[in-house]
């Protein structure tokens, strides 16, 4: 292809190209869509303020005044209120076991039985001692007895007669030294039987019978479980509440939660002793709580969230805790307006109330109406329609969906004419 007709397609592309920009920025259409959406704009301008003038549905409800419990809570430890390791207090062979793993065992039970027979004969022997040496006290008396005649008459010297009264004395001692054997032969005697020193469960057992247990022998481990006792700690912070709580006289309650902290397991708690010292490496200090356990909620070793009351706010002012937001400087609340609007109003917050409430120590007062539902589409000074909780905004009317209706079939039109 030579030069000329190379030169002469170019200057015709270019031409072309020219043609249709030139076409598409004159198009009828874009025009009519810019009208439109303007016209659109206008009239939709009104439509929107309009919209926001429209009350907002939220669910209110009042604080409300009630008295208020105070409680510390922490993590604890149950204990057992005794635990006994029973050993036998004389060696022998083990006859047999008188007790269930597992069981409760009370008091003066026999648990378990030791052969007897070498400490019975021990026992008849001291017995036997004493028969003997009463009997040897009985002739010295009955010689000194004879004497005291003969003495007056000079048949017998004074000296032997010292030594009759010596022989006496003598006998009478080894009489009381025979029942002092027989005594001791009687308790260890008594010690063959193994008897349960309190009122218990009976864990695993330590030795079988048919074994040979000496006074270091385990036989098994009791656990006193009612009472049972709760250890638990609370931060130094709270060492004058608790002890200004517990010198008013009235027993603090304590009651054991289970490890969600949501269900009371065990109640009845009662505060028994405040630790005499602060452990300086966690800057805690313990505390001690007695329950009755009668339904065995509570076992030794187990973790439960304890929680105790300090105190009770007479007249405390209550909310529902979803009523309170979380901002950049603080909580706060909705509070509804007599001109049904609201403003955001700054709360300080206590204790929880159960699950689902919390109180209010500043910002508010009693009556007045906090938005619970709906916060979301608020800001302040939005008017709202305030509702009973539970209850729904009615039903738009059919004049007011034929109005609605109406509304947007004539913001059509006036797009389509523009």
């Amino acid at each position: 292809m030579s030069r000329f007709w190379k030169i002469a397609l170019i200057v015709v592309a270019v031409l072309v190209v020219g043609a249709v920009g030139l076409r598409l920025m004159h198009k009828p259409g874009a025009a009519g869509r810019s009208q439109a959406g303007a016209s659109s704009g206008q009239s939709g301008a009104p439509g929107e303020g309009k919209g926001k003038d429209e009350p907002v549905p939220v669910t209110v409800e009042p604080v409300a005044v009630q008295n208020v419990p105070v409680y510390l809570t922490a993590l604890g430890t149950v204990q057992a209120l005794n635990t006994v390791t029973v050993s036998p207090q004389v060696g022998g062979l083990l006859m047999r076991l008188n007790f269930t793993e597992g069981q409760e065992v009370h008091k003066g039970e026999v648990l378990a039985e030791i052969d007897p027979r070498s400490l019975q004969a021990a026992y008849d022997q001291a017995v036997a001692r004493k028969g003997q040496d009463a009997a040897q006290l009985s002739t010295a008396r009955s010689n000194l007895a004879r004497s005291q005649d003969l003495v007056k008459q000079g048949y017998i010297s004074k000296q032997d007669m010292d030594t009759l009264r010596n022989t006496v004395s003598q006998y009478e001692a080894a009489v009381a030294a025979d029942e002092a054997s027989i005594n001791d032969a009687k308790v260890q005697l008594g010690y063959t039987k193994v008897i349960a020193p309190i009122t218990g469960l009976a864990g695993i057992r330590g030795v079988d019978p048919g074994n040979i247990v000496t006074t270091s022998s385990s036989i098994v481990t009791l656990t006193e479980v009612h009472p049972i006792n709760v250890i638990f700690p609370l931060p130094e912070q709270n060492v004058e509440l608790v002890r200004s709580s517990q010198a008013r006289g009235e027993p603090l309650e304590v009651a054991a939660l289970d490890s969600a902290g949501s269900k009371v397991i065990a109640g009845k708690g009662v505060l028994k002793v405040i630790n005499n010292q602060i452990d300086t490496s966690t800057g805690t200090f313990n505390l001690k709580a007695e329950f009755p356990n009668d339904e065995n909620a509570l076992f030794p070793g187990q973790f439960v969230n304890v929680r105790l009351k300090v105190n009770t706010v007479q007249g405390g002012l209550v909310i529902p805790s979803q009523a309170v937001q979380r901002g950049p400087d603080g909580d706060y609340v909705y509070l509804l307006q007599p001109d049904s609007t609201v403003k955001m109003q700054p709360v300080t917050t206590g204790q929880e109330v159960g699950d689902t409430h919390v109180m209010v120590t500043q910002g508010l007062k009693a009556a007045e109406q906090v938005v619970t539902e709906g916060q979301f589409r608020l800001k302040p000074g939005s008017k709202v329609k305030a509702l009973k909780p539970g209850e729904v905004p009615a039903a738009p009317t059919e004049a007011e969906l034929k109005k609605a209706a109406q509304g947007a079939k004539d913001g059509g039109r006036r797009g389509r004419r523009g």
